[in-house]
């Protein structure tokens, strides 16, 4: 591969907000899982994607063959990137992105051969170009160690043709550590943030562990009569932070509100900085240990400032009780501040007798939508130890209910499936609910989206493991000839509760290779003996709107959501997209033709373009002629020498 596809060169950036198509060829998860990918590149990294509106390079998402993508931005207008069937992970989907924003596969760079080795034999036949290296005068690795947990890596089953690996680690240790798709690595996004010259990321607000005594600027508000006091243990729970779990000598702290002195309804109020909002929607997150009593309480406000409000205005947001547990509990709170803003934590005393109190550490705050609901696992280490593979070891969800009202529940093989053990293994249902009477059935174009978490006090550290199921209403059953999310009841097999009361459990879609036992017991995934995993369920805004994708990640009418002609006027395959609320049509071009006019009605090609000159007047016809050929030639050149350079690289999920 020519200089031409190579990650050196201020030419092969691509602008700080990227253009994008997501073409209609794309699986509807697909679609979905794209916008997610695009939301970890703005909570992690300064790179951000818009629909493209017209620019003159863009980048065109497509079903095609498999995963690839070229390597930088080729300057070569409409730039194909493709998500073929069983791309659609975030994982996968970041490393193809990271492709066209400039990056070779980690096993590419220069000195590969210090920390793996490629077994040459052991590779498919016409595979092989996967595997090249580039030299330090094509690729640069921005003086980053080699990293054998880059999303950008290939595991060591990466196109062999047997069943030895393709790639061994010359460390040992990492030999199942290659391969990853969970989400960035902290290379990856050094990397990436050094080549774009990012120095923040743009959801991202603030994280607080409180390691620091400064407590990340926040301040104690004068309003109530009491404090909250930064600690590491308190005699009745917490007994060790959240973000360390007692494992760091001299370190770990968290934000402690005493509840067994004082009277009845006292308070004490922490204050964030003033923070600065661009999107109009946050997700507040942090762990919350109550060791008072279960009518002690803990209210996040805001206090908003505006221009009429100067010293700014209190707004209620969410009020938290519960019975005091013997561990951290994780809670989300959605915001929708657009204004200059503090987020307060206000604790207050209850009635009744209190040995501890309210505790709160590894906040985050980013302008991400939260999840819909979380499902704790407590005991997870013995579920690990002591549940058989299949069916024996699965357990399941509580119940949960979409903002829509479709009932849906969560089935995880702990130890993996008969087939395929050491795996968690998980699946999604439709159960029957309250609302099946005046629901769509079969219940069409929902995605759930599954993460577990990685609980990494830093969210811009952690790399959770995710996978989305799209419901798609004409999916037959393979096992019978129903529709696979057709009414639970219709479709389902009956199940009990375990509080006794029965429901019908629709079929189960979705991975038994979700996420292998080794990379789970690495990580934060298993904390003080707990797995959290997140949960949404999201629908297309209209049943007839197919190219917005479901399970976007933007507020109804963010403008980082294509808007699509319900109506395609557009001919010759042209695509139409709404620009300030006018159809477009979005023409296709080839080597040597392209379509032209409003509704892509017209052809044309270099060889219309030399007829054109030839016939004009004879004053101007050598000239016009030479220019005219000049520019055939060079274009054929430009795009031969582009579809002999650039990489289509298939990944192996």
């Amino acid at each position: 591969i020519q200089d031409r596809n190579s990650i050196i060169g201020d030419n092969y950036r691509w602008p700080h907000v990227i253009p994008y198509v997501l073409e209609d060829s794309l699986e509807m998860n697909a679609k979905g899982v794209i916008l997610k990918a695009f939301e970890q590149y703005r909570l992690k990294t300064c790179i951000d994607f818009k629909p493209w509106e017209g620019e003159k390079n863009y980048i065109s998402v497509f079903k095609g063959s498999g995963c690839w993508s070229s390597v930088g931005n080729l300057q070569m207008g409409l730039q194909q990137l493709s998500i073929g069937a069983n791309c659609d992970r975030i994982g996968t989907i970041q490393h193809e992105f990271l492709h066209a924003l400039g990056f070779w596969h980690e096993q590419s760079r220069s000195d590969r051969d210090d920390y793996v080795t490629i077994a040459w034999d052991r590779i498919q036949s016409g595979k092989e170009h996967n595997f090249n290296k580039y030299d330090d005068k094509r690729s640069d690795f921005l003086n980053v160690p080699y990293d054998y947990n880059s999303v950008m890596h290939y595991s060591k089953t990466a196109f062999r043709n047997g069943t030895e690996p393709t790639i061994i680690t010359n460390i040992p240790d990492f030999i199942d550590v290659i391969g990853q798709r969970m989400d960035f690595s902290e290379y990856d996004l050094q990397k990436l943030n050094r080549l774009y010259n990012c120095t923040s990321s743009l959801s991202f607000m603030d994280t607080c562990s409180f390691e620091l005594e400064n407590i990340c600027g926040m301040i104690q508000s004068s309003d109530d009569n009491s404090d909250w006091q930064r600690l590491s243990q308190v005699p009745a729970g917490p007994n060790t932070d959240h973000t360390n779990m007692g494992e760091c000598k001299d370190s770990g702290y968290f934000m402690h509100f005493d509840t067994s002195a004082g009277g009845e309804g006292s308070t004490a109020v922490l204050e964030s900085r003033i923070l600065y909002p661009k999107r109009g929607f946050q997700c507040l997150q942090f762990y919350l240990y109550n060791s008072g009593n279960e009518n002690d309480q803990l209210n996040v406000w805001v206090r908003e400032y505006t221009s009429a409000n100067p010293n700014g205005t209190l707004r209620f947001i969410k009020e938290i009780k519960g019975s005091p547990e013997t561990y951290w509990q994780l809670h989300h709170v959605s915001l929708n501040v657009t204004s200059k803003f503090r987020i307060m934590f206000q604790g207050v005393r209850g009635s009744g007798l209190s040995n501890g109190g309210l505790s709160i550490d590894d906040i985050n705050l980013s302008e991400t939508q939260c999840p819909h609901h979380v499902w704790h696992i407590t005991n997870f280490t013995h579920l690990l130890n002591t549940s058989p593979a299949g069916k024996g070891g699965i357990i399941y969800s509580p119940p949960f209910y979409s903002s829509e009202g479709y009932a849906f529940q969560v089935s995880l093989y702990v130890n993996g499936t008969t087939d395929n053990p050491f795996n968690l293994g998980i699946y999604l249902s439709l159960i029957s609910g309250a609302n099946d009477d005046h629901l769509k059935w079969p219940c069409p174009w929902q995605q759930v989206t599954m993460i577990l978490l990685d609980q990494h006090p830093d969210i811009r550290q952690q790399m959770s493991n995710q996978r989305s199921v799209t419901t798609d209403p004409q999916k037959i059953s393979e096992s019978s000839s129903n529709y696979t999310w057709d009414r639970p009841d219709k479709v389902g097999s009956e199940a009990t509760f375990p509080n006794g009361t029965k429901y019908m459990r629709g079929p189960g879609v979705g991975t038994s290779a979700f996420l292998t036992h080794e990379r789970l017991r690495s990580r934060n995934f298993i904390k003080e003996d707990g797995v959290y995993i997140l949960l949404t369920m999201e629908g297309s805004p209209s049943a007839t709107d197919t190219t917005t994708p479901t399970g976007s990640t933007n507020q109804p009418g963010d403008p980082e959501v294509p808007a699509f002609c319900p109506d395609n006027p557009c001919e010759n395959d042209g695509v139409c997209v709404m620009v300030n609320r006018t159809p477009v049509c979005r023409c296709p071009a080839g080597d040597n033709w392209w379509y032209m006019g409003e509704n892509c009605e017209r052809k044309g090609s270099t060889h219309e373009n030399t007829v054109i000159a030839v016939s004009s007047t004879i004053t101007v016809f050598v000239v016009m002629l030479i220019v005219t050929i000049t520019t055939a030639v060079c274009l054929k050149k430009k795009y031969k020498r582009g579809k002999e350079n650039k990489e289509s690289v298939t990944l192996e999920e």
